[in-house]
């Protein structure tokens, strides 16, 4: 099977397309080697893919016939991606908290006094 279809078979991505996209880009490795879309994928093959910017670490048991339902999913995979990983996603999520987005709108009070003790602190 195709390594597009595979992880598209097994719920890494939504669509086959976004897949496809993704191996273009060179985020989808297969034992340490960027491939293509259309690279075959067999059992016990190692895949590493990056996706929101955690790298995801993938051991092939069996190649499925078709989508499958999630429940199923870790029949056909085993997934071997670090505990790291994760954690570093978590201080990722907590250093993007504390800022405001661009257009919310003006400056609540207690952000316009945290602005004005910075900038008293600077001086």
């Amino acid at each position: 099977m195709r390594i597009d279809k595979y992880l598209w078979c097994i719920r890494y991505y939504k669509t086959r397309s976004i897949a496809t996209t993704a191996c273009k880009k060179g985020q989808v490795k297969v034992n340490n080697d960027v491939v293509k879309p259309s690279r075959v994928v067999f059992a016990q093959d190692i895949i590493e893919l990056r996706k929101n910017q955690i790298n995801y670490k993938l051991k092939v048991n069996d190649i499925p016939k078709s989508r499958l339902g999630a429940k199923l999913v870790d029949l056909y995979r085993t997934d071997i991606t670090p505990k790291e990983q994760f954690e570093t996603q978590e201080l990722l999520k907590y250093a993007k908290d504390y800022y405001r987005k661009k257009g919310v709108g003006r400056p609540t009070k207690k952000d316009r006094r945290d602005i004005d003790d910075f900038t008293d602190k600077n001086e």
